[in-house]
């Protein structure tokens, strides 16, 4: 069951902010940008609810307004696999309304977190009007595909302190979203949730991390010392 409730009262000041100084928004002329404000709306969800389960129907371009999503995929047994973060400034589903068909992973919110919502009909009217867009579209694309080869090679091949390095350094995708600074906004459980591990293997691993100097642990924040070091690790 989706948790989520949806605003449509018009684009709010915290809404109307990740649309402008989105890379794409910035792109738009007036008039497409006038478009996109008047037509997105913004979806509340509490920490453990969900913005779309796998299947849902893709009708709209979702963004990270504020907050922290995660990407999973599951089997009919109930497993589930993290594929991914969403943080703020993190637009997804362009790939879903693309193919015109449904979500085939689940995004859950791990704390509360405002998602932007431009529907179907603005999305398809910017794709025919707007060569950025499109140009932006693209590049998502292509460095959302090298983000999942990169997280297949970690899966598979590199220990458990490499994934959870990789896990932190893959929020620096500035491809994907902006930069969130030195001092992310993360406790260790959330950690463990995107890395896809255990708390307790993943906090073993942050320790050692924190001791190569590469990291500093605080509550519920991780200041990160050596970015290129975490994506080197392992």
């Amino acid at each position: 069951m989706n948790l989520a409730r949806s605003s449509r009262s018009g684009a709010s000041p915290s809404l109307r902010n990740c649309i402008e100084q989105s890379i794409w928004g910035r792109g738009l002329t007036s008039s497409e940008l006038a478009l996109v404000l008047d037509t997105a709306s913004e979806q509340v969800v509490p920490a453990a609810g969900w913005v779309v389960q796998l299947g849902d129907p893709a009708e709209h371009w979702l963004g990270v307004v504020s907050g922290l999503l995660k990407m999973t995929v599951g089997d009919p047994g109930g497993r589930l696999s993290t594929l991914t973060g969403a943080a703020q400034g993190a637009w997804f589903g362009e790939g879903s309304l693309l193919r015109h068909e449904g979500f085939r992973y689940s995004v859950q919110a791990l704390r509360a977190t405002r998602v932007a919502r431009v529907p179907r009909s603005t999305f398809e009217a910017l794709r025919h009007r707007s060569l950025p867009f499109n140009h932006y579209l693209q590049h998502l694309m292509n460095a959302r595909l090298g983000l999942f080869i990169g997280l297949l090679q970690t899966d598979r091949l590199l220990p458990a302190d490499a994934r959870v390095a990789r896990c932190l350094a893959s929020l620096y995708n500035t491809e994907l979203y902006p930069d969130p600074g030195p001092c992310l906004n993360l406790s260790q459980a959330e950690v463990a949730l995107l890395a896809g591990m255990s708390r307790q293997r993943t906090n073993a691993a942050l320790q050692r991390l924190a001791l190569a100097g590469l990291i500093e642990l605080g509550t519920r924040r991780i200041m990160v010392i050596d970015l290129a070091g975490l994506r080197a690790w392992g």
